[in-house]
């Protein structure tokens, strides 16, 4: 059951509540590209601003991804792009992910 962010599993006498902190906590980190510091952008494309940098050496949370512009970076061209918090978006071409596609769910 989904209640407001908090999520119940029962398994047998057990119970395990996870609440979205706890989720946020499991999320994978995949490394940006090497010595790439990385625009983060408000929006799917090089069109929205940047929010901020991100350093060399960065790892990200991809909690969804959404299609978006298309870019080319040291992992290819994509039109995938990951949100690593509210409202940040970066290219997947400059995320190693270990996959040509979608590697999260997509963005709602």
């Amino acid at each position: 059951m989904s209640v407001d962010g908090i999520e119940e599993i029962e398994s047998g006498d057990q119970e395990l509540v996870l609440t979205a902190a706890t989720a946020a906590a499991v999320l994978r980190y995949y490394p940006v590209a090497p010595g790439v510091r990385l625009n983060v952008r408000s929006g799917p494309g090089t069109s929205y601003g940047v929010v901020r940098v991100l350093a060399e050496g960065a790892q990200v949370p991809i909690r969804c991804q959404r299609p978006g512009g298309t870019v080319t970076g040291p992992y290819g061209t994509s039109n995938i792009w990951d949100n690593i918090a509210s409202g940040e978006y970066v290219s997947d071409a400059y995320v190693n992910t270990g996959s040509d596609g979608y590697v999260a769910p997509r963005c709602a």
